[in-house]
């Protein structure tokens, strides 16, 4: 018998000062019964981080080829492409080529990562953004998971600030080059 996905609604009042935007959202959130509560975690953050209209979620493992999260413009071309994790080269290298804008937000350890890429060819490798999330924030929301989520998220000079559950959450995001000085 087939596991199926946990689905997650979820409400997010979102101030993401760095960027001017400041919306509050409502949406769903499936995870899937091989995604670790990390990924799950790095993609609602990467979701909240990059909101723009036209953001949206893959249709998960069923399309492998799409990445994790997009934006898309009004007339459905391709504007941002958004990776979860560690993609490897090839997958880089393909995004770089179809979006002019390529963004991974990785809760791993980013030398984990450049060893992985190291003499790869990726097209435009220093065009990419590469956001590490810091492990502790990241750990700390997956301990408090819930079906149901209300969440206060802002952002300010690279500091996440979260709070759910009554409990206050804060951490980093650090903008990386995806190859190391």
């Amino acid at each position: 018998m087939a596991l199926t996905s946990t689905m997650y609604a979820l409400q997010v009042e979102l101030a993401q000062v760095d960027r001017n935007v400041y919306e509050s959202l409502e949406f769903r959130m499936a995870m899937h019964p091989s995604e670790s509560g990390e990924y799950f975690v790095a993609r609602l953050l990467a979701y909240c981080l990059e909101y723009a209209e036209g953001i949206a979620f893959s249709r998960g493992i069923s399309d492998p080829e799409d990445p994790p999260l997009s934006v898309r413009d009004l007339t459905g071309a391709l504007r941002v492409w958004i990776e979860i994790g560690a993609p490897d080269a090839a997958r880089l290298h393909k995004a770089s080529k179809a979006s002019p804008r390529v963004v991974i937000y990785t809760h791993r350890d980013p030398a984990q990562l450049w060893r992985q890429w190291e003499g790869e060819k990726i097209h435009r490798a220093e065009q990419i953004e590469l956001y590490a999330l810091e492990r502790e924030l990241v750990d700390a929301l997956v301990e408090r998971l819930d079906r149901r989520m209300k969440l206060e998220l802002s952002v300010t000079d690279g500091t996440i600030f979260i709070n759910v559950g009554g409990a206050t959450l804060s951490g980093t995001v650090q903008r990386l080059s995806v190859r190391p000085a």
